[in-house]
């Protein structure tokens, strides 16, 4: 085994990996930019090497930089993890030359499978069957154009090189064709240095389904099941769970002996993931392959019972693997959820800021791979994600239930996250049924919501949340006041109950707290239902709120400020407002102010970098238009017009940074409007 290895990346697979090597013995060296000195990563390692400015073109991908930290701390190795430069073939090269070992494939394999074009004739090659196609990059819009006529739309639109979803467009019909092709070809250059396009059929519903294999240098190929990864956003995989309710036994051997097939003509080792694509009628695809560790390795370690990473660091120290095919069988279930620093409300954008609170779930069957903490801040520079959760469970609905507990008692603050819509998309019907395609969300959520109303019991669960922190708080305020106030007489008599009207945007729901003799212990009424509540030792000001109702247990995130009280549950957010029946009565009768403000500014969706402006000041400009383009958190995206009309001014340039809400253009005020 290494003394010593450099890990060449940061965040959460940074300190994965360290946790395996500190159990295997093997000293680490992080490496970190100017924005990351304070990161748990760093903190976490033996040693650390400094790269540079927080761009990641000036410190990450600086391939000599991260060379000469590894020689100069007397690595024997490095990792590199997963993004960056962990599918970079010259990377791998260097290190090679360097007289240091690639924890991963040769630079050979990575060159070859990472083309898409290559990866592809190497599928055929191997009997793997491809996606019907055209699989030579495109020479102009006019071949695009006679292919597209040949294959049919709808189709797509993928770059040569790269992966995560960059660079791909869907395309219904010809007119959209042109746009298309440039839009893809320039944001794949920029991504990739490389804009070679390829099209192939688009198939609509498809289920994204990937086999994990290991291989070692002695001509020993395993899979270790597969993972399901249809839920998806902008082609960036949400929700990940192993083993997959699409295969049964058949399926999976099938798919995995092809997956095996394919490493062993392409002279593969060390871990890898063979990614298809599932189709309505079990007919399945190549899709292409990824040389290294995947992001959601960690369902297939739990079901399986290996550590994938200790897997790799022996196979590249020459060890022969000393797994056994019909010994590696799926062990119960386990589901993941990839938490983000972005706003699922606007479109998915990036979000940056420090993360004031921080508090990850615990507990039996979870597990929490984080690269943050408090005081953490998210920048533009580097990938959105946070974390992952997993849920364990001998099933897939305890491991479901798992999951969802975690994410109800996940409390970041600080940033904006993802947190309930991935606790939203587990806790819907249609994927506890698993009734997955990689349209699950575009079918099933608009602007980040649900289009299904919460469950009735889920909404009562969180007005009884809101009414007990309301209620305990208005007690211990009442309570603390009493020594202050004359006593004349007899005390008064305790009141036996306690009337609240909560209104919500579902509603308006009218509850009663009262004791019922035991300590700790009461019923509350929500209108006609009522339900036992035991709470444990309240404080008023908590984040995370544990109550057992009607004997279960649920956990609820949730935070106040006067009568409003904000409360998480199941991925369901909302507002409450909490009245005594007084209170209720007067803010009926109180006149509403009608606010009238008219914007006529374009403003930032997200903190980023502008890279593209489309308009000038003049311009007239239709609905839906792209008017400029941001990049940020490795992503770029467009920015549409919300109007058509005439452009006043135009306010920024490329390769400006701008923050969330500053003004991008202006537009001419329509006639009239004073």
């Amino acid at each position: 085994m290494f003394d010593k290895i450099l890990i060449a990346n940061r965040g959460e697979i940074a300190r994965r990996v360290i946790r395996t090597c500190r159990k295997l013995g093997v000293e680490t060296v992080a490496v970190y930019s100017d924005v990351d000195f304070r990161s748990p990563h760093v903190r976490e390692a033996d040693e650390a090497a400094y790269l540079g400015p927080a761009p990641a073109s000036q410190s990450y991908l600086v391939k000599e930089k991260l060379i000469e930290a590894a020689l100069s701390h007397g690595c024997q190795a490095i990792h590199p993890g997963y993004g960056f430069l962990s599918e970079n073939a010259e990377f791998a090269r260097m290190t090679a030359n360097a007289g240091m070992v690639f924890i991963g494939p040769s630079a050979e394999a990575i060159a070859m499978l990472g083309d898409k074009m290559a990866s592809k004739a190497l599928a055929i090659r191997s009997g793997v069957p491809v996606v019907p196609g055209h699989h030579e990059p495109l020479s102009d819009l006019d071949e695009a154009r006679r292919i597209a006529r040949e294959i049919g739309f709808p189709l797509l639109l993928k770059p040569a090189a790269g992966g995560g979803g960059r660079g791909m467009r869907i395309v219904n019909d010809a007119e959209e064709l042109p746009g298309a092709l440039l839009a893809c070809q320039d944001e794949t250059r920029k991504s990739f240095s490389d804009d070679r396009i390829f099209i192939e059929r688009y198939i609509a519903r498809p289920r994204h389904i990937e086999i994990q294999i290991i291989a070692d240098q002695h001509g020993k190929v395993l899979f270790l099941g597969e993972r399901e990864c249809s839920v998806q956003r902008r082609y960036q995989k949400v929700i990940e769970e192993c083993p997959s309710v699409a295969l049964d036994d058949g399926l999976r051997q099938q798919m995995g002996q092809v997956a095996c097939a394919l490493s062993r003509e392409a002279g593969y080792t060390n871990a890898g993931t063979v990614e298809f694509i599932l189709d309505e009628d079990r007919s399945f695809y190549f899709l292409e392959m990824n040389t290294r560790l995947q992001v959601e390795h960690t369902v297939t370690e739990w079901v399986f019972g290996v550590d994938l990473v200790e897997l790799q660091l022996r196979v590249a120290t020459g060890e022969a693997l000393a797994l056994q095919q019909q010994a590696l069988q799926p062990r119960g279930w386990a589901i993941e959820a990839r938490i983000c620093a972005e706003d699922p409300s606007r479109d998915f954008f990036p979000t940056t800021g420090m993360i004031t609170r921080y508090a990850p779930p615990q507990g039996h069957n979870i597990r929490v791979d984080d690269g943050v903490a408090a005081g953490s801040v998210i920048n533009i520079h580097y990938d959105s994600l946070l974390a992952k959760v997993i849920g364990y469970g001998e099933n897939r609905e305890q491991a479901r239930e798992t999951l969802i507990r975690a994410l109800n008692s996940y409390h970041v603050a600080g940033i904006t996250t993802n947190i309930d819509f991935a606790n939203a998309i587990i806790t819907h019907p249609a994927f506890a049924a698993g009734v997955l395609s990689t349209r699950f969300i575009e079918e099933h959520f608009d602007g980040g919501t649900p289009r299904e109303p919460p469950l009735p019991e889920h909404l009562h669960y969180m007005v009884i949340a809101a009414t007990t922190i309301y209620h305990f708080r208005q007690r211990l305020v009442h309570d603390s006041l009493q020594p202050m106030m004359p006593q004349v007489g007899k005390k008064p008599a305790v009141r036996a109950h306690y009337d609240y009207v909560v209104q919500v945007s579902d509603g308006i729901f009218h509850t009663r707290v009262e004791g019922t003799g035991e300590p700790q212990q009461w019923n509350i009424a929500v209108d006609d239902a009522v339900y036992r509540v035991k709470t444990p030792p309240f404080e008023f000001y908590r984040r995370r709120l544990k109550l057992e109702i009607d004997g279960r247990y649920h956990m609820f995130r949730a935070r106040h400020q006067e009568h409003h009280i904000q409360a998480a549950y199941c991925g369901v957010v909302r507002n409450f407002e909490i009245y005594s029946p007084r209170e209720w009565e007067l803010a009926v009768h109180m006149p509403r102010l009608k606010e009238e403000v008219e914007e006529h500014f374009l403003r930032c969706p997200m903190p980023g970098l502008v890279v593209a402006v489309n308009v000038d000041a003049g311009s007239y400009v239709r609905l839906g238009q792209e008017l400029l383009r941001i990049e940020s958190m490795k992503m770029e995206s467009a920015v549409a017009s919300p109007l058509e009309g005439l452009v006043r001014s135009v306010s920024v340039s490329a390769g400006q940074t701008v923050e969330t809400g500053e003004p991008l253009l202006e537009f001419e005020l329509p006639s009239g409007s004073g």
